[in-house]
């Protein structure tokens, strides 16, 4: 099985976020590590169009068999696109592919290993990390220009919230799939997927600079070991 591990240098909302310090050491290497100790990929490779980060990710054990186009780089390019590029320079020799996003420090090697294992049994296209939403959907309410105050879902106002039903999100941190799901471009968020749940103590989007605090009271939380 082949890992890979997109990480593009031009993160603008936190400067040089895939190697920014984490808890001692570059937000990627946790990923890195992670996925090396999982044991369950033969090949662990980072795609990225800077070279700092290339430098990074070998130091830590990760391949970084090219450079990725800066057509690949930019705020357009998604990582399915960042995929499907690495398959076709590096994974001919693979039939599973994970993508394993940078910055997913909460993650486990043993938390991997079971999705892995998931994915393989459940002979599914994708299988993605997911968790549950914290609070119900269908009490969600929104407020317009003026401000004024009305429910997504009005019919659920006096719903009780354990009798709604529950809801999830993309916890953004793996995606397995097969080569052939990856280079067709099958969606991932469809019936021929499963989902890995996580619990939300794991789980934090990492797009602002609040987040990447939060993300370290996470770890500091799960292994007493992190300082601020």
């Amino acid at each position: 099985m082949l890992c890979i591990i997109p990480a593009r240098g031009g993160s603008k909302r936190i400067p040089k976020k895939n190697i920014k310090d984490f808890c001692g050491l570059p937000l990627i290497a946790y990923s890195i590590q992670t996925a090396i100790k999982s044991g369950i990929f033969d090949k662990v490779i980072v795609s990225t169009d800077d070279e700092k980060i290339a430098e990074v990710a070998q130091k830590f054990g990760a391949i970084v068999p090219f450079v990725r186009e800066a057509t690949l780089s930019d705020d357009y390019a998604t990582s399915s696109d960042v995929v499907r590029d690495a398959i076709l320079k590096c994974g001919n020799n693979f039939s599973q592919i994970c993508c394993l996003y940078a910055t997913a420090p909460l993650l486990t090697s043993d938390i991997l290993r079971e999705a892995a294992l998931k994915f393989q049994s459940e002979k599914c296209e994708f299988l993605f990390s997911a968790t549950e939403f914290g609070f119900p959907i269908q009490r969600a309410i929104k407020l317009d220009i003026n401000g004024s105050v009305s429910m997504f879902y009005p019919e659920f106002e006096l719903t009780r919230s354990q009798d709604l039903e529950k809801s999830y999100h993309d916890a953004g941190q793996f995606y397995f799939g097969t080569k052939s799901a990856w280079l067709s471009k099958k969606p991932i968020f469809a019936p021929h997927s499963r989902a890995f749940i996580l619990p939300r103590n794991l789980v934090c989007d990492i797009d602002t600079i609040e987040d990447f605090e939060f993300a370290k009271k996470l770890y500091q939380i799960e292994h007493k070991q992190c300082q601020s």
